[in-house]
């Protein structure tokens, strides 16, 4: 995360004095030569090697453990085909469309790294766009693949994919208008409307088994409540990712450890059911989640420390409405907010911040050091600062890795909450 700063454009020509050198007014306008930008780092392909090696318990789950049908698991082998093929889409457009931002004077400064060389440096900024582009036409390839005319679900599917494009274009919006904080949260409400509109699946909720006696009923018919519900979890997803954030590699490496919880989440109630609606409703997430992760690798290939280009608005937008999504429609939204439990904390320690409570600073980053190149805690209610205040000073680097680790035991612990409470919750 930078402080993006834009620059009004003015043209490099000057008129040129006339001279009373007779000699000088003979001689060609030499242009001068504009200082260059340092080139851009490659993406780290050492860092994503080590995180391709947590796909083998996904594959070894999806073809030993569990018996899947074999059309199900040809649609999910397909879709993570086309996935690949995204990735690697992601990677190669990332640098065209940094020259690109760069020229529009859509870049930031690391703040983390102020007073330092690096400091200096232009930052693309909002390079989310280009994994959100990638995403939509992976999804809507996979169509082809797996959905007919007459499918229950491209209803659905397709309203998802307006969302996810709907809340892109408007985090691209913010990244170049800096919309302020309360429009933000409008953002996704109107984003959300797609899926609002088109949902035409239950809306009722299943009372926990210890409170039927007490209610006395098994299941609850909630309506449009259901349907409020859906918004304001899909405005939580996108602006939680979004404030949870800081540090290089912070907001796409969240994305990444909660998708590949979803994925791991998917096969295990795929594996274990016998209802097909239910075995389509997790199906229905992977196809989506699937080009979420492979895309979001790519571009924390070039996000991680030290970070090469910024997401932006636009990544944290589209990535907490695709996750919101696939939350909704999966029909395991309870599971999902467990999984944004890190994120749950950091908003609960934002809160009197953002309502106003207390003064809320533009960036409520650490300190930076740039004797040492670490990283102080301030009283600012993050996480970021929760964590060094608590740990003591940091690098980025491996506060960052500190504040992953967290999201993965939050989501192992959502695993392990399953197991204890099934049979006796729901």
């Amino acid at each position: 995360m930078g402080t993006r700063k834009r620059l009004v454009s003015s043209s490099t020509s000057q008129p040129s004095s006339s001279s009373s050198n007779p000699q000088q007014t003979t001689q060609p306008n030499i242009p001068q030569q504009q200082p260059l930008d340092p080139p851009m780092a490659p993406p780290k392909w050492g860092f994503l090697l080590k995180l391709s090696l947590f796909s083998i318990p996904y594959f070894y789950l999806i073809f030993f453990h569990f018996s899947i049908d074999s059309e199900l698991r040809r649609s999910i082998i397909i879709n993570a085909g086309l996935s690949l093929a995204g990735f690697f889409v992601t990677v190669r457009m990332i640098p065209v469309a940094s020259r690109y931002v760069l020229k529009r004077n859509l870049f930031g400064y690391d703040i983390n790294k102020r007073g330092t060389p690096q400091g200096n440096v232009k930052v693309p900024e909002s390079l989310g766009i280009v994994v959100g582009i990638v995403f939509l036409v992976v999804a809507i390839l996979f169509q082809y693949f797996n959905f007919t005319a007459d499918s229950n679900w491209l209803v659905e599917y397709n309203a998802a994919l307006a969302c996810v494009c709907f809340m892109t274009l408007l985090g691209f919006v913010d990244d170049v208008l800096d919309v302020p904080w309360r429009v933000k949260l409008v953002l996704p409400s109107i984003a959300a409307l797609p899926l609002l509109m088109a949902y035409a699946g239950h809306t009722t909720i299943v009372i926990p088994k210890p409170l039927v006696p007490h209610i006395g009923i098994e299941i609850l018919d909630l309506g449009w409540i259901y349907k409020l519900y859906m918004g304001l979890l899909a405005v939580f997803c996108t602006n939680s990712i979004n404030i949870h954030a800081g540090l290089n590699g912070l907001e796409v490496g969240q994305t990444v450890v909660i998708t590949y919880a979803i994925l791991i989440h998917n096969i295990m109630q795929i594996g274990a059911s016998k209802d097909p609606e239910y075995k389509l409703a997790h199906a229905f997430s992977i196809y989506l989640v699937q080009p979420l992760l492979a895309t979001s690798l790519a571009l924390l290939s070039y996000n991680w420390y030290p970070s090469s280009v910024f997401v932006g608005d636009t990544y944290t937008y589209f990535a907490g409405m695709t996750m919101a999504v696939v939350g909704i429609l999966g029909h395991f939204s309870e599971t999902l907010l467990i999984f944004f439990l890190p994120q749950v904390l950091n908003f609960l320690l934002s809160l009197p911040q953002l309502s106003g409570y207390i003064p809320c600073p533009r960036h409520r980053l650490p300190r930076f050091d740039p004797q040492t190149g670490l990283l102080t805690g301030t009283n600012d209610g993050t996480l970021v600062n929760f964590f060094l205040r608590n740990l003591g000073r940091k690098s980025e680097k491996s506060l960052c890795i500190y504040l992953l680790g967290f999201q993965g035991i939050a989501c192992c612990f959502c695993f392990l909450l399953r197991y204890l409470l099934a049979g006796w919750y729901k």
